[in-house]
């Protein structure tokens, strides 16, 4: 998204708030008193009033863009927000602001059902359920999400977006991420998100490849689990614009058969695409040969020879060479678990150009 428009966008979310505490105030509290005075004859709103209300869709639809395009969004926590504002407004309005209306309307000796309704109650009331019923499906069915890098190449690209099964691993409270009901583990070659465990806030997605218990060894990136070599096959090369003369191979992990991306000596990167990338804000990736002009080496990824502890595991990216994953940072808690990745529901890159990739669409991961 261009800097400048952000710039605008961001400005008009900080708006939202006050703009929207002026006409809260003068819903509830102003605008009634007019209506009752002048009842039943209808009151235009102010010319400044008038404004506010038109613009306040336009300053929420800014924050709500702001929120999205946020590397850092936990949507769970906005939906509780939005379900914890709006049942508040609906409460509040019932016990409370309906009966002053009621009650200043009578002693006005005005009909109190001709009072209109506050429009923010109105809103409130009908987005209460609706946000209600996402939390819960979003906390406890499913979950979208976005993948936002290349780590997990081939098997998911970058724009892909997939739906998360939130009951794979038990259900757990929204926000606080409690777990409530067990009912189940993963499973090796499982493609897993979770949170982060040296920044909870932000969410990653990679293959378990290692268990409780396990003894773990990671070698050149080969995988060997409690003694057992796992079979692993380079059977062609990859090439894509974007990444040059990879290797293509297969791996068989616990159930699942799947590819993995790979380059057996450093991986160059270019601080710019290369001429065949499609991707307008990606770096080229180049396995062997001459290195293009200002490219430097990926460091390789540490080697890992190590038992899991009880309640954690160890998560890998399927582009071995180019995967911030567990060989650098650790193991993950049973309790940053998020859900089980299964289908891809759309494919849809913005820096990418030629449009979505349609036979993405409804692909099962594996």
């Amino acid at each position: 998204m261009p800097p400048l428009l952000m710039q605008v966008i961001r400005v008009l979310a900080w708006l939202a708030l006050p703009v929207g505490l002026l006409c809260i105030l003068d819903d509830w509290f102003l605008r009634p008193r007019r209506q009752i005075a002048e009842a039943p004859k209808p009151v235009p709103d102010s010319g400044a009033m008038s404004f506010a209300y038109l613009s306040l869709p336009v300053l929420i639809g800014a924050a709500v863009v702001l929120l999205l395009v946020s590397e850092q969004l936990d949507f769970s926590s906005v939906l509780v927000a939005i379900c914890a504002v709006t049942g508040f407004i609906w409460a509040v309005d019932a016990w409370a602001l309906r009966r002053g209306r009621w009650r200043a309307a009578k002693a006005a000796g005005k009909d109190p059902a001709a009072i209109p309704e506050p429009g923010t109650v109105d809103y409130a009331r009908s987005f209460f359920p609706v946000a209600l019923a996402v939390l819960l499906l979003r906390a406890f069915v499913f979950e979208p999400f976005r993948i936002p890098s290349d780590s997990m190449m081939p098997t998911l690209l970058d724009g892909d977006f997939i739906v998360v099964s939130k009951f794979s691993y038990g259900l757990r409270l929204p926000v606080a991420n409690t777990k409530i009901l067990d009912t189940g583990s993963p499973r090796r070659g499982d493609v897993v998100v979770f949170r982060y465990p040296l920044d909870p806030s932000e969410n990653y997605i990679k293959r378990v490849v290692g268990l409780p218990g396990d003894h773990v060894t990671v070698r050149d990136d080969r995988l060997i689990i409690n003694g057992k070599v796992i079979p692993f096959k380079v059977t062609d090369t990859y090439s894509d614009g974007c990444y040059i003369d990879m290797q293509l191979a297969v791996e068989h992990l616990g159930t699942h058969t799947h590819q993995a991306l790979l380059c057996p000596v450093p991986l160059q990167v270019t601080p710019y695409p290369l001429p065949g990338c499609k991707r307008s804000d990606a770096r080229g990736y180049v396995c062997g040969g001459t290195p293009p002009p200002g490219a430097e080496a990926l460091p390789a990824a540490p080697s890992v020879d190590e038992v899991i502890p009880p309640g954690e595991y160890l998560m890998m990216g399927d582009n071995r060479d180019n995967s911030d994953d567990g060989r650098v940072w650790g193991f993950v808690p049973d309790a940053n678990l998020v859900g089980k990745a299964t289908y891809i529901w759309f494919d849809w890159d913005p820096q990418r150009s030629g449009g979505p990739i349609w036979s993405r669409i409804g692909k099962k991961i594996e």
